[in-house]
């Protein structure tokens, strides 16, 4: 449990976010990672063994395209989208609900993220179509846009706006932090690109078998923070730009 009694942060501190977002998980380290291997790693895991199959069958004389592998990719492309939904509205109720000193509830959390699905897979469609074409056109917009929305899906979770709603609500929330906010998620990417690169090498000391395994648990591991970190960046950015409480956020839910 944790003191829900904090004082107002003068700002948006990413040392802070960091701390929070690692005990968050190291409390509930089964329920965050035993959820990511469920919703991410093991469909990671299953979905590369395919395409290594379907690789090594390429080379042996197989077609390189066939309307079966487009059919499955697109499946996989979709279903990869809804569990990833489910698994981020869940991580992000229970590390609020952490953050509220009470015990977050798996079945309570996975009927929450169930419920909100079709606005959460809304919010992270918009996301991805607006940043996407900002970073097409000159990247910095991208990178605000990005950064604008980043916590629009715990304000959906939390406070229950709706799409627009609340993408509306994370710009106002992030106004004034974003380039702590950058900062925050550079050192993220960085410590993912870095990992991936150590896993790269180790296919050819352990086989491609074994790394995939370890890289779906990267996979994992990696949902798990991309997840809980936007929740803890919202309850900071309240507390920074409101001064609400974590007993205040949870009265929504009493």
């Amino acid at each position: 449990m944790v003191s829900t009694t904090l004082e107002r942060p003068d700002k948006f501190r990413i040392g802070r976010v960091f701390n929070d977002s690692f005990a968050v998980i190291s409390r509930n380290i089964v329920l965050c990672l035993g959820l990511a291997v469920l919703f991410s790693g093991l469909p990671t895991l299953l979905y590369q063994l395919w395409v290594w199959n379907w690789a090594t069958g390429t080379e042996t004389g197989a077609p390189e395209f066939s309307v079966q592998r487009a059919i499955v990719t697109i499946v996989v492309m979709l279903v990869s989208m809804v569990l990833a939904a489910i698994l981020q509205a869940t991580l992000v109720r229970a590390a609020i609900e952490d953050l509220n000193g009470k015990r977050p509830s798996m079945g309570d959390s996975l009927k929450m993220a169930i419920s909100l699905l079709l606005p959460v897979i809304g919010i992270a469609l918009l996301v991805s179509l607006g940043a996407g074409l900002g970073f097409m056109l000159l990247i910095v917009p991208g990178i605000i846009l990005w950064l604008r929305w980043s916590v629009a899906v715990p304000v959906l979770v939390q406070e229950r706006r709706g799409v627009f709603g609340s993408m509306k609500r994370s710009r106002e929330l992030t106004k004034g932090s974003r380039w702590a906010l950058f900062g925050f998620w550079i050192i993220l990417i960085i410590a993912v690109i870095v990992i991936q690169l150590v896993l790269s090498q180790l296919v050819m000391v352990f086989g491609v078998t074994t790394a995939l395994i370890l890289d779906a648990l990267v996979t994992s591991v990696v949902s798990v923070v991309t997840s809980v970190a936007p929740a803890v960046s919202y309850v900071e950015l309240r507390q920074v730009k409101e001064g609400t409480s974590v007993d205040e956020l949870a009265e929504i839910f009493s």
